[in-house]
């Protein structure tokens, strides 16, 4: 991939960064959608050292409010005519029991509604380019997850991994369903997941300014570096053998480490029944409907 747009969420730290430090040093321009634009600029000072030449963007986006990723695509397409690659990398991780401004669970909103909002209002400019790609990171820790969609804001109960790992389920099964109506409706657009493993990365700040002293020595034993765990979100981005729906993650025990691979979720996870229906909930939260009927990607 080269002189190719490509928009990042939360690249300004961590695994957003070091994939947002790839598509720089093999010459495409960059987007990275933050939400704390100071730190972006930081971001974009610091790689530019790195890559003189290199072509960055920073843009406020800041997925816990559905507003602010409507300004955010607005303000895009005054830049852009097209897009090639949208990776929906930005996460938050076990905060205590929060609500955006919409009125959703913090996790859920962040990590799943925002991203399925921005995902749905760019889609007609990445079906202008030639090979489009969507990217969203899921987790291991979907493998514990459980759409309650009887308690989707947390009201009837909260337990913060509970909900991170809801979350999480809740990217992969939009990855995969979107891929399937992508494909249904002959789009040119194709959907993929990844996950980076337990990799080192302000994540793991447990919602605290520094972490307790025996994180550090345990994220040493059992993590990867972020610049490792971003390998399975690059394979998923640019490999050409990839024809979309796969989840991409590290090929080491319990895909924690190692180098990317394609992975394959329990054969129980992928239930069309809960797909359709988070599909379906996802729209009627955001108000973000997409509209596949006539190749015309989204009408809200």
């Amino acid at each position: 991939m080269t002189k190719k747009i490509v928009v990042i969420t939360g690249a300004n730290s961590g695994l957003g960064l070091e994939t947002a430090k790839y598509f720089i040093s093999t010459g495409n321009i960059v987007v990275m959608a933050v939400r704390d634009v100071i730190k972006g600029e930081t971001a974009k000072q610091k790689l530019l050292q790195l890559f003189p030449k290199g072509n960055m963007d920073v843009l406020y986006l800041d997925l816990t409010k559905l507003s602010s990723v409507h300004a955010f695509v607005g303000e895009f397409k005054q830049k852009y005519n097209n897009l090639d690659l949208l990776i929906n990398n930005a996460g938050v991780m076990i905060p205590p029991f929060t609500k955006t401004e919409d009125g959703f669970e913090l996790q859920f909103g962040a990590n799943h509604l925002g991203h399925f909002a921005l995902t749905g209002l760019l889609l007609p400019l990445l079906e202008k380019s030639t090979a489009p790609r969507v990217v969203t990171l899921s987790s291991i820790a979907h493998r514990n997850g459980i759409i309650n969609f009887d308690n989707l804001d947390g009201s009837n109960g909260y337990k913060a991994m509970k909900f991170y790992s809801q979350s999480k389920l809740a990217n992969l099964l939009f990855a995969k369903e979107l891929d399937d109506r992508l494909k249904r409706n002959n789009f040119k657009t194709i959907s993929l997941a990844a996950h980076p493993g337990i990799s080192s990365t302000n994540l793991f700040k447990l919602g605290k300014e520094k972490n307790p002293w025996y994180i550090k020595p345990l994220m040493n034993l059992f993590a990867q570096s972020a610049e490792k765990g971003a390998l399975p979100t690059i394979m998923a981005a640019t490999d050409t053998k990839l024809a979309g729906g796969e989840y991409i993650g590290p090929d080491g025990k319990g895909n924690r480490k190692g180098n990317p691979a394609i992975e394959v979720p329990n054969k129980n996870v992928y239930q069309k029944e809960t797909m359709e229906r988070l599909w379906e909930i996802s729209e009627q939260l955001t108000s973000v409907r997409y509209d596949f009927s006539l190749n015309k990607p989204l009408s809200s």
